[in-house]
């Protein structure tokens, strides 16, 4: 990472800092924090940075790092509905078996932005549906697709005493671009978090994939796994790191072997 992308990352959080009406309230304790931070469509702004680095891609066992920076900005909509909108901004490092023999390639990838109308008083079950876009942003062909997509995602979630559990839905198709291969891309996300004492947490949060372009055998992505948090704070600033890794139990034949997932989530409680 070159000093002038720290810069623009620190600049981010800094507007967040500043700019959120919640960032000088009181924190809610460590518990609260805890499940509103494993919880997609809580009503409270965050920061996420989620590195990921996938092992074993290709016959030359090459290694990809994708930096997922995600804005989490809750608007207030009505007495009874919020939006949540997330944003995904992808800053990857592509591996020469995934750039046609170009090289390594490293550049923004294209973003991905979903809102989820929440209700405010869900009940027992808590959850949120809404439309997803994909937006052509990526610096190199080797980086994105080139097409504009849209699509629908919803989730849904429960928290019974110390447990977080739900899962999270969405499939994206191309609208448009020049690019050349269309898109039909479904995400399935299912989250069960434990929370212990002192901010900490079991978490297992895999990401499945299916591309329904893609060939038979090339379709689903499965991963297992899980690792550890904690919610702890930067000065005043409450945030919540986490460690995991997972192991593709079916991939593509250029699909990694496992994933090390690391995560920096800055917290902006009411």
């Amino acid at each position: 990472m070159n000093g002038e992308f720290r810069c623009r990352i620190l600049s981010i959080l800094f507007l967040f800092y500043v700019f959120s009406p919640v960032a000088f309230s009181k924190a809610a304790d460590s518990a609260d924090l805890a499940k509103a931070a494993q919880n997609p469509v809580a009503d409270m702004i965050s920061l996420p940075f989620q590195n990921n680095t996938n092992f074993g891609i290709g016959p030359g066992d090459e290694t990809q790092n994708i930096l997922n920076i995600q804005p989490v900005w809750p608007i207030s909509i009505s007495e009874r509905w919020n939006l949540i909108t997330r944003t995904i901004l992808p800053v990857i490092s592509q591996p020469d078996v995934l750039t046609g023999g170009e090289g390594r390639v490293s550049g923004l990838g294209d973003t991905t932005f979903t809102g989820f109308f929440s209700p405010k008083d869900p009940g027992a079950v808590i959850w949120g549906a809404g439309p997803v876009f994909l937006l052509p942003t990526a610096t190199d062909d080797a980086l994105g697709s080139d097409k504009w997509g849209a699509g629908a995602s919803m989730v849904f979630l429960s928290m019974p005493g110390n447990w977080v559990i739900g899962s999270l839905f969405s499939n994206v198709w191309s609208t448009g671009g020049s690019g050349e291969k269309d898109i039909n891309l479904f995400t399935w996300q299912y989250f069960v978090n434990y929370n212990l004492a002192d901010g900490w947490y079991l978490s297992s949060a895999p990401i499945i994939t299916a591309n329904w372009k893609a060939d038979s055998d090339d379709t689903w992505t499965v991963p297992f796994g899980g690792g550890i948090g904690k919610i702890f704070k930067i000065g005043s600033l409450p945030v919540n790191g986490q460690i995991s890794a997972y192991y593709n139990a079916v991939k593509p034949d250029y699909g990694a072997d496992w994933q090390l997932r690391v995560q920096l989530q800055f917290l902006f409680p009411k």
